[in-house]
């Protein structure tokens, strides 16, 4: 008998983490490791959010913060939901967590019910097939193509729906494609979703502001989709925030009380000094920011323009967040320095032992003909870690 569950032990492990953790235990031997597998801006926090964080210590903000995040955060919150994406909620209707991803845990655990069907466009985001696996719920995997920028058409959403579905979780800005829904593709979604009314949509936008092509759209800004959609999002992308772990949700006051009772059962509340943090990022305008968002995409042009001259990498062009996500099929069923690519995975390992660069298979999120590999590093790692992946390979 197994000392461990079954639910952990068919648990997948986080795929970007498992390879940072391998990257880092090569650079611990010596190696000199470029890492292009976390999706993590290599910028420092904003000095005037760090400012806000010395101060609320220096004010004693040190006990319990209530579940459900500290009212003035949840003020700015609303407040930048309108200013950002025309979306009005009321404070009952916002759930503070710790982080984007145990936002997307709660809702898991407050819809689910064993059987239930979850549709996840393909590619998507590591951790959505296993939290759902994890209630009990069904993956439905759609496969995007990326010719037509690894999106999901109203064709392939009518055909992906059963009398079981009971969810349907997307990123936009995609995470790891970089893909972005304008507003009338989520339009032609919407009047698929129109004639199915139970569903409920998951829309986590934490890459909203890494943003290259204008206007984002926000699938609750349609008046028909609004009670039925809870908006995910966070600080950790766009103001470079990841390790303060806040994020948070707008949707449906039923669905934020119950990810409150939820989460008052497991974590309670989030970290106080973040919190206070936050409120001062999220009550500032974007455009304090937008100096990562340019350099981001300075780095998208750079690293599009190195991968197209290496041979069989097959890309688009990313429209947010900071990856690319080309199609490595040629190089499947090839043998490189004794080595045979099978597959993905097969290639992210040989780059990472031959070329000292670290991806991410495209099969932990969904596509087994891609890697994902993200800019968000220097222009020189960049530069480096691009000519010794053409040169391993040629």
């Amino acid at each position: 008998m197994s000392l461990l569950s079954e639910r952990v032990l068919n648990m997948s492990t986080s795929a970007t983490l498992a390879m940072a953790a391998k990257a880092r235990e090569l650079k611990e031997q010596g190696k000199d490791i470029i890492g292009l597998s976390l999706g993590e801006p290599d910028f420092n926090t904003p000095d005037f959010i760090k400012e806000a964080a010395k101060q609320a210590i220096d004010d004693n903000y040190n006990t319990y913060t209530p579940v459900d995040g500290y009212v003035e955060l949840k003020q700015a919150i609303i407040t930048k939901f309108k200013r950002d994406n025309q979306l009005d909620y009321t404070l009952p209707q916002i759930v503070v967590s710790t982080g984007a991803k145990q936002a997307l845990a709660n809702i898991a655990a407050v819809i689910l019910n064993k059987g239930d069907e979850v549709i996840l466009p393909c590619p998507y985001w590591v951790s959505y097939s296993d939290i759902v696996k994890l209630n009990e719920g069904v993956p439905v995997e759609v496969t995007t193509s990326i010719e037509n920028d690894f999106k999901l058409t109203p064709e392939q959403l009518e055909a992906a729906i059963t009398p079981k579905t009971k969810m349907i979780w997307y990123s936009s800005p995609c995470n790891p494609s970089g893909s972005v829904y304008s507003k009338k593709e989520l339009r032609a979604l919407a009047d698929v979703l129109q004639k199915y009314p139970n569903i409920i949509v998951v829309s986590d936008e934490i890459y909203e502001h890494i943003n290259f092509v204008g206007e984002h759209a926000s699938m609750a800004q349609f008046d028909d989709m609004y009670d039925r959609t809870v908006t995910v999002n966070g600080v950790s992308k766009a103001f470079a925030m990841t390790g303060w772990r806040i994020g948070y949700i707008g949707a449906p006051t039923e669905i934020a009380r119950a990810c409150n009772k939820m989460q008052g059962q497991i974590t309670s509340g989030a970290n106080c000094i973040a919190q206070r943090a936050v409120i001062t990022a999220l009550n500032e305008p974007p455009s304090r920011v937008q100096y990562m968002i340019d350099e981001f995409k300075v780095r998208r042009e750079l690293i599009l323009g190195l991968l197209n001259d290496i041979e069989g990498f097959k890309t688009n062009e990313p429209e947010g967040a900071f990856y690319v996500f080309p199609d490595v099929t040629y190089y499947f069923g090839k043998t490189i320095k004794g080595i045979t690519i099978n597959n993905a995975t097969d290639l992210s390992l040989f780059l990472l032992e031959h070329a000292n660069v670290a991806t991410v298979t495209g099969e932990a999120f969904g596509n087994p003909n891609c890697i994902r590999i993200s800019y968000a590093a220097s222009q020189e790692q960049i530069i480096e870690a691009i000519k010794r992946i053409k040169e391993v390979l040629s």
